[in-house]
């Protein structure tokens, strides 16, 4: 399946927007760095900014996990390297929250 042929200003509106997510995104994860923003508040959120985040990436974010806790996490829980958050199960989620809602 082609691509659709855009047009200059069609090009210009998408790269936009694709900028603008990734701003979100990365103010999520700063605040999420920062402590601004907790875990579950970040798994509260259902829209598209939130579920196209890596699982392995948020968990990066969080204060004190390196890469490797990170890796450990995920493998403790189940949870592919490569799973986004719109794509977790009810236990996954569970058990990211049963984990970080003690810190809270």
């Amino acid at each position: 399946m082609a691509l659709p042929a855009l047009t200059l200003s069609q090009r210009a509106q998408a790269l936009e927007k694709a900028l603008a997510v990734r701003r979100e995104r990365a103010d999520l994860l700063a605040a999420l760095k920062s402590g601004a923003l907790t875990l579950p508040a970040l798994l509260a959120r259902e829209d598209d900014v939130v579920g196209k985040l890596r699982v392995r990436r948020v968990l990066e974010s969080l204060p004190g996990i390196g890469t490797i806790r990170a890796g450990q996490l995920l493998t403790d829980l189940g949870i592919s390297d490569k799973r986004r958050v719109q794509g977790l199960g009810t236990k996954q989620r569970a058990g990211l929250l049963g984990l970080f809602r003690t810190a809270d």
